[in-house]
């Protein structure tokens, strides 16, 4: 089991928590989920999609992505939030691939699985330790539903090899909750964003009306599994839910439904007010969301925010 938060009543003992993904791998339950994960990949279910296609034959469905996980990069991302950069950056593996496919999305490319290679699960492992090996706070997966069978074998190797750092699971959302707890202990940190509260709009930007129902019952299982966000004596995440949302332009009343419902979780629940949307990818087709939000519309939602008792980070 993961050792329980610790702080000495005496010094100034930093807060120690252990990652828990190691009790699954050291129990063996890590490898029998990744066989499980992977046996689904001939008829594909993993997001809520639910292509139903055969995967092992090659790259096929919404994600685009074969049996082989594809990866664009894997690097010390500073780019992040700060409680996940640290001193020595976010390792953040970017998948190619995604089961959403936004509308304006800023790596199109990448989750159209047009950039990228295939690596095997070793390989993978490699890219994990060497992340730490580098002095990264974490292990960023980046848009890993879909490839779930592959990164679960992969973290099994690295944490039978050393892997001690915790493991961040940064998603659009869109999970399927059946998958989430399968998946349950395998991850530290969850990052989902929480796009829209609107179906209307998930229809029109992600072609999923049915994403603001999945997003926040996700979400809900997310935190069920790690709670809230806990940060050490630096300020760095070592646990816990923190939630991603992006200010649309004209979409402020959607935005503040969005704060409404993160509070309704619980006191204090974490989350990322992002401003730097801009017109990408094929957003132009869009008017409403053909130019950035002013910065009012930031303010206002942040200030609600606020006023809820939500933990800005």
């Amino acid at each position: 089991m993961s050792r329980p938060l610790s702080r000495s009543r005496f010094t100034a003992e930093p807060i120690i928590q252990a990652p828990r993904y190691l009790s699954l791998s050291e129990s063996g339950a890590l490898a029998c989920l990744a066989d499980d994960l992977a046996a689904t990949l001939v008829q594909c279910v993993l997001c809520p999609r639910r292509c139903a296609v055969d995967r092992v034959v090659g790259p096929s469905g919404r994600c685009r992505t074969g049996a082989i996980a594809r990866v664009e990069s894997a690097f010390a991302h500073f780019g992040e939030e700060p409680c996940l950069v640290g001193n020595g950056g976010s390792g953040t593996v970017f998948f190619s691939g995604c089961g959403l496919g936004c509308i304006f999305c800023q790596n199109s490319l990448i989750s159209r699985g047009i950039h990228g290679r295939e690596v095997s699960t070793k390989d993978l492992a490699d890219m994990m330790l060497a992340l730490q090996d580098e002095g990264c706070e974490n292990v960023n997966l980046v848009s890993p539903t879909h490839v779930s069978p592959h990164w679960v074998t992969a973290l099994d190797m690295a944490a039978r090899r050393g892997l001690r750092i915790p493991l961040v699971h940064n998603s659009g959302g869109y999970e399927d909750t059946a998958l989430l707890k399968m998946m349950n202990g395998t991850v530290d940190i969850y990052l989902p964003d929480l796009k829209t509260m609107d179906s209307e709009r998930a229809g029109r930007w992600f072609d999923a009306p049915d994403y603001p129902d999945v997003a926040t019952t996700a979400i809900i299982e997310m935190n069920r599994q790690v709670g809230s966000l806990v940060t050490d004596d630096r300020g760095i995440a070592v646990g816990g839910l923190v939630v991603r949302h992006l200010v649309m332009p004209g979409s402020t009343r959607d935005s503040l439904d969005v704060m409404n419902f993160l509070a309704s979780i619980g006191p204090g629940t974490a989350v990322s007010i992002l401003s730097q949307y801009r017109p990408l990818a094929n957003a132009d087709v869009h008017q409403e969301i053909a130019r950035r939000p002013t910065p009012d519309e930031v303010h206002v939602v942040e200030s609600e925010a606020r006023r809820l008792g939500l933990r800005i980070v």
